[in-house]
């Protein structure tokens, strides 16, 4: 689960977020746009606040960040968007919206104010719009002419003083976008499209944009009151298929923090999106996982996605009087550790004394990374509570098992009250890479949730790749292939029908 903040900033804004919102909702109401599987789940900034959970473009879904493995004097940094991507869902797919800006925030002296902000913004492309394909051929480059659908990006750098711009520089320029993995027979070669979309930047930064596998991994049945009551719900990875939009940075350390003597940076996440008065309202913000999702009440998540770190004192009680633990306690008479917690805002707000809090902190929701502290030959997916101190909370791997981290210190790890709290989801079900971007590939349209029937009911897959179609019929798993085809071709004739009884028509024929 991840942090997400954002606050209506007067009337206009919150209005053009709900209407966003609304003409979101009336598109699917009127059949514009169909949710095919389980998309209407929450995760970790996946739909955790009610206006953002309209507007998927937008909504922040994780940030990571971790000093690269492969590369220690560098920071990468991976944030991802738009959730719940089913890899079949064409013809449109998925892209980074046009009309938003999506920041990366460094706070790099602790004060809870960004002193640098990396700013992506993209464009569309489109080659032939009179076809309804989003490849009318087997893609084999990212400049392939049958990538009918591109995007392209470009960076920004802009350095700050007390939240006001002293500089701008742009550090990257059309930067082609790696495209929704349509499928084996559309994108044979995907690991070569992925490659192509990593570029290095003249200032030895290096940046890719593009799909990739949800790296987040938790079963999010957590929200049925806490795994089904009984723990009954646990050891399914909810997101396993399903792919995000990321956009991932890697720079050198010294360009992102204040010292060698002070290492330790805060960030975080953030979307704007431009209203009908054309100017920019921040709809989602994120840098730890959870907060928003199970700490900050409904009636304050809204505003927690468009407020800013330096205010986050105004949701200081949600942390240190969480609901969580006596949520456990109600169902699992696990007793709630005592208030105020403020081992939950070290964890959470400040970071950890002599880990990853910087000299005169001030508490806000950001993720803290320690950038001197070297990565571990052997990481343990339970980071600090497990003796890895290169793991989260201090920054965020890819695999760190946040859930179970979190359930851990939320009922009293740090305060002495032991105890292995976890949803049995412990890896993702893809492996992540050993150099930049690290993300997983992501799942394709041929073999995404719907194609591996998780969606439920009736289910239609081609077997073996033959021309077969099959599927099965009701409870007794009747095979019905004949009568899928019969079917089909009685589309196909009732289509022929309609075209010549239409053509008719419109020439004045007597029916």
């Amino acid at each position: 689960m991840t942090t997400v903040n954002r606050s209506a900033r007067g009337r206009k804004s919150l209005a053009a977020l709900v209407c966003g919102a609304l003409a979101a909702g009336g598109l699917a109401a009127a059949g514009v746009t169909t949710s095919l599987a389980p998309g209407a789940a929450n995760a970790s900034s996946h739909r955790e606040a009610p206006l953002i959970s309209g507007q998927p473009q937008y909504d922040n879904t994780d940030v990571y960040a971790f000093v690269s493995p492969d590369k220690p004097d560098t920071t990468t940094i991976v944030a991802n968007w738009l959730p719940f991507e089913e890899p079949a869902g064409g013809p449109n797919f998925y892209r980074f919206a046009k009309d938003a800006r999506y920041d990366i925030h460094i706070d790099s002296d602790g004060d809870a104010q960004g002193d640098l902000l990396y700013r992506w913004t993209f464009k569309d492309h489109v080659r032939n719009g009179d076809t309804f394909l989003h490849n009318t051929g087997p893609v084999t480059s990212l400049d392939d002419p049958d990538l009918n659908i591109t995007q392209t990006y470009d960076i920004e750098l802009l350095r700050l003083r007390n939240q006001h711009v002293i500089s701008t520089t742009k550090i990257a320029d059309d930067v082609p976008v790696a495209p929704s993995n349509v499928g084996k027979a559309s994108m044979p070669d995907y690991a070569k499209l992925r490659e192509q979309a990593i570029r290095q930047l003249p200032d030895g930064s290096t940046a890719f944009a593009g799909q990739a596998d949800d790296p987040f991994f938790l079963d999010l049945r957590v929200f049925d009151l806490l795994y089904g009551g009984d723990l009954s719900e646990v050891g399914r990875d909810t997101l396993k298929g399903y792919n995000v939009n990321t956009i991932a940075l890697q720079v050198p350390s010294d360009h992102i923090r204040q010292s060698v003597g002070q290492p330790v940076i805060g960030i975080w996440s953030t979307t704007h999106r431009r209203n009908a008065s054309g100017h920019w309202t921040q709809v989602s913000r994120l840098g730890m996982p959870l907060v928003n999702e199970v700490v900050v009440p409904l009636n304050a998540k809204d505003r927690f996605n468009a407020s800013s770190p330096w205010n986050d004192a105004d949701f200081l009680p949600f942390v240190t009087k969480p609901e969580l633990p006596k949520l456990i306690e109600a169902i699992y008479k696990i007793d709630a550790p005592q208030e105020p917690r403020n081992d939950l805002v070290s964890v959470f707000l400040t970071g950890v004394k002599d880990l990853n809090q910087p000299p005169n902190v001030r508490p806000a929701e950001a993720l803290r990374l320690n950038t001197a502290i070297p990565p571990a030959s052997e990481p343990k997916r339970l980071g600090v509570l497990d003796g890895d101190n290169a793991g989260f909370p201090n920054g965020r791997r890819l695999t760190d098992d946040v859930i179970d981290i979190s359930l851990q210190v939320v009922e009293g790890e740090l305060l002495g009250q032991k105890n292995d709290l976890g949803d049995a989801v412990n890896a993702n079900d893809q492996p992540f890479g050993d150099a930049f971007p690290y993300v997983a590939l992501p799942a394709s349209g041929s073999n995404g949730p719907l194609a591996q029937g998780q969606g439920g009911g009736n289910r239609s897959q081609l077997e073996g790749g033959s021309a077969e179609l099959t599927a099965s019929a009701g409870d007794n798993g009747t095979l019905v292939t004949t009568s899928l085809v019969a079917a089909g071709a009685g589309i196909v004739l009732v289509g022929l029908g309609l075209a010549w009884w239409r053509m008719r028509r419109r020439d004045g024929a007597v029916l």
